[in-house]
């Protein structure tokens, strides 16, 4: 189990998750609304128990306390006003699950559609230190456990506390010497209500966090399934997920006995109070101080708020829960995104696409004692090709993802047409680049709207140019639903070279200044290599493009080739150039790869 699933929820937790309340803000003429007819609700409900004691003792109540409110001269008009109080009740109810819905689902509306822009702008370190299903539970079942809690839980709250002040206030009213022996016992109650709220509001966090990783586990096994059979690893995976989910349901058994242990004692509380208020009151009554009415009316008050008082316990408890899960949330809202971190950039003129990395040092936080690149220099002029060759682990992927401005560089700079890529604005600039890897994972819609995310208001016409340019045209056309068909869940209908191509034709529709080609063709077989390098070749005319790779056939073409080792650049020449070196690394390579 992680530390975090077990850390108690801060002093402020509670504070903090008043913050929610800035998306009812927009709506708060509805929620006050659903206040007032929640109030009305409550108090009309309040009136049945004096009504129903006026009615049962109506022959001896001509002074009966409820008369003090109201005149009612005889049982028929009892029994009309306690209609009337019914269907004033159902009205009232309905107006305020309407209107508590109205704003509930306006506001968590909003609040997923926040957590989610914030989530994809969050920089690409977060997520490599953050499990994507921990992800999707944040903004999926902890929004959902917020929604729950306004929409009835939160409602229920402030009923159950209308009818607990109302109805003590009533029970003073009807009688002081019933109602100060029944509160005898209410501060005992709500000592160990605060006793058990402790440990529920614990374990419910608890409970939030290993349900988040029972999340990981299935996003992870469903995202490698070819992996998981084809090692026949279905029963390690189901083990692994069973084991999360026992803990799962051990924690929630362990809050579930605690919440029971509480709810219990507040029964047998309830109705011992109850037992004694009613021997009491047979006595006051039979000693004349009070009559049937009044005891009936009494008893009735004394179990609604008894009862409300048992149902905070478990309202108390969903609380517990939203608290936890509003904790979370909002700690995933603070992180830092890419917008924040780079306030200060702002220039969003056209660039040329000449590049120079100076002496660039960088490695990554979760691994500060390997550094990734040393002092590394080097430059690209505008339109030019400079391909990246070296063993794994040497580096050149970290140049792209710095490139991107996907990391900063922990020494040196990067500078774009001379200026410091930091001081541009990020989105601006990465909107003048394409990257393509080696591992393409397409969006599960169609082939169209894949190839169009390089240029969401591209037209058909547009559309079919890059796939023709990026050699895709002809397999499209092969398929009966063209441009409009699916390539299913990550393109996993589509063959590796046709998902390359897919993102090659993204790539040529987008008209980039900078292109990052990252292994793009290293895992193909022979045919597709050629028909991806061929599209490769027309994407590249007249744009500075960058090369990673493995397979030292498709560089020769390059202006630049640059060895790296270690994080430094130890060769660099065109590919002429570097064969020509004696016992040098290129060399050594193109010979392994019979690279003439």
């Amino acid at each position: 189990m992680q530390k975090e699933s077990k850390k108690k929820l801060s002093k402020g937790a509670w504070k903090r998750s008043l913050r929610i309340y800035k998306y009812v803000w927009p709506y708060r003429g509805k929620f006050l609304l659903g206040l007032v007819f929640l109030f009305l609700s409550a108090f009309t409900f309040m009136t049945f128990p004096g009504l129903l004691g006026r009615l049962i003792g109506s022959e001896e109540a001509s002074d009966s306390p409820i008369d003090q409110f109201i005149s009612l001269d005889n049982i028929d008009q009892v029994a009309l006003v306690l209609l009337a109080a019914f269907l004033l009740q159902g009205l009232f109810s309905f107006f305020r699950i309407y209107l508590f819905a109205d704003v509930t689902e306006r506001a968590i509306a909003q609040l997923r559609i926040d957590a989610y822009r914030h989530l994809v702008h969050l920089p690409v370190s977060y997520f490599s230190t953050h499990r994507v299903g921990e992800l999707n539970s944040r903004i999926s079942n902890d929004i959902s456990q917020l929604q729950e809690t306004f929409m009835t839980t939160l409602a229920e709250l402030v009923r159950q506390l209308v009818i607990i002040s109302v109805g003590l206030s009533l029970l003073f009213f009807f009688s002081l010497k019933l109602t100060l022996l029944m509160m005898s016992t209410l501060p005992v109650m709500v000592m160990i209500a605060f006793f058990f709220g402790r440990f529920i509001r614990t374990l419910s966090k608890r409970t939030q966090d290993e349900l988040a990783q029972s999340h990981t586990v299935v996003d992870e096994t469903l995202q490698a399934i070819q992996s998981v059979k084809s090692y026949a690893n279905e029963r390690f995976e189901t083990d692994r997920y069973s084991a999360i989910v026992q803990e799962v349901r051990g924690i929630a058994m362990k809050g579930a006995k605690w919440r029971g242990a509480f709810a219990s004692f507040i029964i047998v509380g309830l109705f011992g109070t109850v037992v004694l208020v009613i021997w009491y009151g047979v006595k006051l009554m039979n000693a004349g101080e009070i009559g049937l009415d009044v005891l009936t009316s009494f008893l009735l008050y004394s179990v609604f708020v008894g009862g409300s008082v048992g149902g905070i316990a478990d309202v108390f408890g969903k609380l517990q829960k939203a608290v936890g899960a509003t904790e979370d949330l909002f700690d995933l809202l603070a992180e830092k995104t890419e917008d924040s971190d780079h306030a200060q950039a702002g220039k969003t003129t056209p660039i040329a696409g000449q590049i120079a990395f100076n002496d660039v040092g960088f490695y990554y936080e979760s691994r500060p004692d390997k550094q990734v690149l040393k002092e590394l220099s080097f430059s690209i002029e505008a339109g030019k090709k400079v391909a990246i060759v070296g063993s794994s682990g040497a580096g050149k992927s970290t140049i792209a993802s710095l490139l991107l401005r996907f990391y900063s560089p922990v020494d040196g700079n990067i500078q774009i047409d001379g200026m410091n890529a930091e001081e541009f604005d990020i989105h601006h600039l990465r909107d003048q680049m394409a990257y393509v890897p080696q591992e393409i994972l397409l969006f599960g819609g169609t082939i169209r709207e894949n190839i169009a995310y390089g240029k969401l208001n591209a037209s058909d016409d547009e559309i079919v140019d890059a796939a023709k340019k990026a050699n895709a045209w002809d397999f499209i056309a092969s398929f009966p639903e063209g441009l409009d068909t699916i390539v299913g869940e990550r393109g996993i209908q589509l063959s590796g070279g046709q998902r390359q191509r897919v993102a090659i034709a993204r790539a040529i529709l987008k008209d980039p200044k900078i292109l990052i080609l990252d292994e793009a063709t290293s895992s193909l077989d022979a045919e597709s290599e050629q028909l991806v390098q061929g599209a490769l070749d027309t994407l590249m005319e007249g744009r500075t493009s960058i090369i990673i790779a493995h397979r030292l056939s498709t560089i020769r073409k390059a202006d630049t080739i640059l060895v790296l080792d270690h994080g430094t650049i130890i060769e660099e020449g065109s590919h002429e150039t570097l064969k020509s070196l004696e016992n040098g690394v290129y060399k050594r390579l193109s010979q392994l790869q019979v690279i003439t």
